[in-house]
């Protein structure tokens, strides 16, 4: 939790084809694995039998009951025992975002479901908290008497006031993040749970009628929040930010064009930022209508969408330092905004670069800095950068990913993690106790908060791992939400990219598919089968540019391990495969396929099929 400040930012580029960034150093999957994790340690409410935090137990079971309504579930924010409906909701906005655009790579992982669970709980809870259609809770317990005391929730013995909006007491920015969140997790839940994605829809088109309809800043009407999480920014980017998502979810003009008729009035067409997170939009909104111009939607509304656009474009370029005003970042290239939890802007910040990389190539637009042209590699290869240096590459050589690597935080501001689990000492935790007992300890903490996100170091690198110093010890949802998606984008290479935009503008014109006739040893022998085919083919600069799926599958009834591959013949770059001295073998996120299952591997280049020949293998 934090006081927050204000920034400025935004850009353009081009190129047509990605770089291998799955082939690094760090294991992305593993991260991502814990990275979703730690959303189980923030859980509040009655945990699930599949609860893998296990030192955690049921906690705020009365949240609510007071006010007449059942508000028990939720997160909790940061290292505290409030739930702040705020970030709360920007939290389950940016893990339904990261889903929507890289679940196919959570998916091949295995943590597709973990992170659909971690959305589920979110937005469980936001049902409850909307119990009409313009009243919403927004806040239970409050930061004062919540931080006066130093307990784990299990044991928490502060106020649990619930704090509402309502007609009479406004709060546009919360109501609208709220729509956002339950719009974007509607589309999450599309085609697994039809039924809840409807109900959700249906609490976004209320939350967004109660945001547009009575306007007002949220904390103007929770006054506890302003210490915390002061809405400075206002509700006319939240407005937008709703409209964006609702629109993407349902395909309804009326929001379509509210973004076209509000952006220069709300600052959608105006803002140029250089900063992105809880309370500040206008940049995830630029990047969304971005996304909707390049896919051919914005009709008349071009001209409109086109300011949008430059000002997301201003944000990309001032990341990548080739703007007119750039970002601030530390020696080791760190993004800096504030010292106080620093990291929530280096993730947000990082997952838009991401995905404008990947709108940009999808749709083979080009992105022009202050600095000249920059291709859309450049942005990826920053992403990467931003997390490689949180998992470790950096002057201190110290993960910010608590359980990551060798060298991490120990003493996480963190009331659950650094106070002995009820699971094995019952013993009662009192408000002033936990201080004297459990925060003033200089010890490791006695549970891992596996996954979590801290603060990060100062503007210059440095970082101390002190529990009291809350400014880079404390994680927060927040920081983790954009993360997942980096993860599984950098996991999954470029497998699937296309997808992301369905594009329907006038496209360049298409080169005639070649006839893919894979050699004899690239078809089926054995237990293995390999089968390729061209999935697009594009032209630039007068070269034809083909991407090849290639899928291998296990056609014996044993566990296929130990798989190595020879390509020959390969001109481009190749994604879904690890590339050791003389061979391929599995990626990083697979060690064997099972019986009767396949995975497929991608490559552009601009020649027929390479020729694949399985090597080695071993069968288990």
């Amino acid at each position: 939790m934090e006081t927050f400040v204000r920034l400025i930012s935004m850009a353009p580029l081009f190129l047509l084809l990605c770089f291998p960034l799955a082939l690094a150093g760090h294991d992305y999957g593993a991260a991502l694995s814990k990275s979703i994790l730690f959303f189980e340690a923030q859980r509040s409410g009655v945990l699930p039998r599949n609860q893998r935090v296990t030192w955690r137990s049921n906690s705020g079971l009365y949240d609510g009951k007071a006010s007449g309504v059942d508000l028990v579930g939720g997160y909790y924010d940061a290292g505290d025992n409030v739930k702040f409906g705020l970030p709360m909701a920007f939290t389950v906005t940016m893990m339904s975002w990261s889903i929507i655009e890289y679940g196919k790579q959570m998916a091949s992982s295995g943590e597709l479901g973990h992170a659909m669970d971690a959305v589920k709980w979110g937005t469980d809870y936001f049902i409850k908290a909307h119990p009409e259609p313009n009243v919403l809770y927004g806040e239970v317990g409050d930061g004062n008497s919540d931080h006066y005391c130093w307990q784990r929730p299990e044991d928490m013995t502060t106020d649990r006031h619930a704090y509402k909006i309502s007609p009479s007491n406004p709060g546009s920015d919360l109501a609208g993040e709220t729509a956002a969140a339950m719009a974007a997790a509607s589309i999450v839940f599309h085609r697994t749970n039809p039924a809840y994605s409807r109900e959700l829809l249906q609490h976004a088109y209320q939350l967004f009628d109660f945001a547009d309809k009575y306007r007002g800043k949220y904390d103007s009407s929770i006054t506890v929040a302003q210490k915390y999480y002061r809405s400075i920014s206002g509700y006319n980017d939240e407005l937008l930010w709703a409209a964006a998502w609702l629109y993407q979810a349902s395909n309804n003009e009326y929001y379509l064009n509210y973004l076209a008729n509000n952006g220069d009035s709300m600052g959608g067409t105006g803002w140029a930022m250089t900063e992105f997170g809880w309370d500040v939009k206008y940049s995830g909104v630029q990047t969304l209508v971005a996304k909707f111009l390049m896919q051919g939607k914005a009709g008349k509304h071009a001209a409109v969408f086109e300011k949008y656009t430059a000002k997301a474009e201003y944000f990309m370029c001032s990341c990548l330092g080739k703007g007119s005003r750039n970002v601030q970042k530390t020696p080791g290239g760190l993004i800096f905004r504030q010292r106080w939890n620093n990291m929530q802007f280096v993730t947000s910040a990082s997952f838009l670069a991401t995905v404008y990389s990947d709108y940009l190539t999808s749709s083979r637009r080009t992105l022009k800095c202050a600095s000249g042209n920059v291709a859309p590699t450049e942005l990826l290869s920053f992403a990467k950068s931003q997390v490689d240096y949180i998992l470790g590459d950096n002057p201190r050589a110290t993960s910010y990913m608590v359980g990551y690597g060798n060298n991490y935080p120990q003493q996480v501001h963190h009331r659950a993690s650094s106070i002995v689990s009820i699971k094995k000492d019952s013993s009662f935790v009192s408000c002033r106790g936990g201080y004297a007992t459990w925060f003033s300890r200089k010890a490791s903490d006695p549970n891992l908060l596996t996954g979590a996100i801290v603060g990060g170091p100062d503007a210059y690198d440095n970082f101390a791992d002190q529990r009291d110093n809350y400014e880079q010890t404390e994680p927060a949802t927040y920081n983790n939400a954009p993360l997942i998606g980096l993860l599984a984008r950098l996991g999954g290479g470029q497998s699937g990219y296309n997808q992301l935009l369905p594009v329907v503008t006038t496209q360049p014109k298409q080169a005639p598919l070649p006839k893919v006739t894979p050699a004899a040893p690239a078809s089926s022998s054995g237990p293995i089968a390999i089968a390729q085919k061209v999935t697009s083919s594009w032209v630039a600069k007068g070269v034809t540019y083909y991407r090849y799926s290639t899928t291998v599958t296990n056609k014996s009834g044993k566990t296929l391990k130990n798989l190595k591959l020879t390509i020959s013949k390969l001109y481009g770059p190749l994604w879904g495969l690890t590339k050791t001295t003389d061979s391929y073998v599995f990626p990083s996120w697979l060690n064997s396929l099972p019986a009767g299952k396949s995975l497929e591997f991608v490559y552009i280049h601009s020649a027929s099929a390479a020729n694949v020949l399985v090597s080695s293998y071993s069968l288990a």
